[in-house]
């Protein structure tokens, strides 16, 4: 039987235990272990380890370090069941998805890893005698905080891509769901990484930022939660002239034209907003849908949400598992009383399910009016918001009035209203008949509130590079 992993602290390829919080099982509130806190020596220690370890990581060839990164993914890849299985004990979502959320990582790593050996320079034409070079170089040592929704996949962005580059990073994972990061780690120490080029931490968020962030050591900061502690570290990170990467929240909208299948697409649309019980940064979430067919798409979309089976995320034939906190239950009641004060419709759910675990069904709101507080939050929950539109432009300017610009959505069989939407959406990521909003071949991150930088794809790879150009006189 596959059992919760051990926990620890990673610093200079050698792991620490130390005492620490609890972990939760959202399940059904039983610990599954203690997470260790790091401590201020701890963390010395690990930026120490990743000066050195920076020093022999970016010497070593970027066809040595693809290998040693590819072998730690096919060890990941064994692995698959056991990381997927305290995935789920600690974060809740079903276990199919835990599993394709650490293949996905897989593929990340993997194309991180291959492109890593094309970081080109290029040579500038000049004068006789006169060369201009252009070089990218690895930044140095990286600090990099992720978050508890995708335990292993939003790890490995920061890993894959730093490591790639050849830098040495300094991993912060959620205390919540620590697991995937352990594992993670762990298989990069058995594919022989050497020592101080990962290392990876946990305790108390706020002092390990404010402690790490203003070292001369830290080079670079990625940080992926949300928009409020994302703009107290950019400022930070910008107070000590520190790059940054920032993959913030986003709220993202969903624009259903009138020349689709309202069945079909509302089909799609319920299977995209149970992803992880809408824990997601991406997930659908404000529905916009043209007048000829609201009405045959809400109703089809309110079947299918009432049909979704909500449970303990190890059994197979559950659709959706828990949230993975209490206060995500506070939150999902928060939004629904107010929204249903302020004349919205509850179509499905809106009430806790049972009283041990942190289940919650997948809620839908139509004909919420604009100021109802879950159209203005991002909900981070199973919520679907159902509105009318009278126009495509009428929905584009709904789906651009929020500070926020992570992910879009938008569902047509119109080239011409493909190409509007194209031009029109105030977003990172637009994605068109599929809820699909990224892939490791292509960049991610969000404009507006939703943060700056890119993570995956060719321009993730080079946030990890400075330019130096270097011009040579040939005596």
């Amino acid at each position: 039987m596959i059992q919760y992993p051990d926990l620890g602290l990673y610093i200079g390829g050698q792991w620490k235990k130390a005492p620490g919080q609890p972990v939760l099982n959202p399940a059904d509130e039983s610990v599954l272990g203690t997470v260790p806190t790091a401590t201020q020596s701890d963390l010395d220690a690990a930026l120490s380890v990743a000066a050195q370890g920076f020093k022999v990581w970016s010497r070593t060839s970027p066809l040595k370090r693809s290998e040693i990164i590819l072998k730690a993914v096919a060890l990941m890849r064994q692995r698959v069941e056991e990381m997927a299985v305290a995935m789920t004990l600690e974060q809740g979502k079903p276990i199919a998805q835990s599993r394709l959320e650490i293949l996905r990582g897989c593929e990340i790593i993997e194309w991180d890893a291959s492109e890593g050996r094309r970081v080109y320079g290029r040579v500038i034409p000049s004068e006789p005698g006169m060369k201009h070079m252009v070089l990218r170089q690895p930044i140095g040592v990286g600090a990099a905080f992720s978050p508890w929704n995708f335990p292993m996949s939003s790890p490995a962005r920061k890993v894959g891509g730093a490591l790639s580059a050849g830098c040495s990073i300094i991993l912060k994972a959620s205390e919540e769901t620590p697991a995937g990061a352990v594992q993670l780690v762990r298989a990069f120490h058995d594919a022989g990484l050497p020592p101080g080029v990962l290392n990876l931490v946990f305790g108390k968020p706020a002092e390990i930022s404010e402690y790490l962030i203003p070292q001369d050591l830290i080079r670079l900061i990625t940080f992926t939660g949300s928009i409020p502690v994302g703009k107290h570290l950019a400022e930070m990170a910008g107070r000590h002239m520190k790059p940054a990467i920032m993959e913030l929240g986003g709220h993202a909208p969903v624009i259903v034209c009138d020349d689709v299948d309202p069945v079909a697409t509302a089909a799609t649309s319920v299977t995209g907003k149970t992803r992880n019980a809408g824990q997601v940064c991406v997930s659908p979430t404000r529905f916009f849908v043209e007048d000829a067919i609201y009405g045959k798409f809400t109703e089809a979309f309110t079947e299918k949400a009432r049909a979704v089976k909500v449970g303990d995320g190890l059994d197979p034939t559950n659709q959706m598992g828990p949230l993975a906190n209490h206060r995500r239950i506070e939150a999902m009641e928060m939004f629904v009383a107010d929204a249903k004060a302020k004349g919205a419709r509850l179509l499905a759910g809106g009430e806790r399910l049972g009283n041990r675990g942190y289940y919650y069904p997948l809620t839908v709101l139509a004909d919420l009016p604009d100021d109802a507080r879950a159209m203005r939050e991002e909900p981070f929950g199973p919520l679907a918001l159902i509105n009318p539109v009278k126009s495509l432009d009428d929905a584009i300017e709904k789906a651009n009035a929020l500070p926020y610009g992570l992910a879009a959505y938008a569902f047509t069989r119109s080239v011409r209203n493909a190409d509007r939407l194209a031009e029109g959406i105030e977003v990172g990521n637009l994605s068109i008949n599929n809820l699909v909003a990224s892939i490791a071949e292509t960049p991610f991150g969000g404009v507006k509130d939703s943060g700056y930088g890119r993570e995956g794809g060719t321009e993730g790879l080079l946030h990890y590079t400075v330019v130096k150009n270097v011009s040579h006189l040939m005596m």
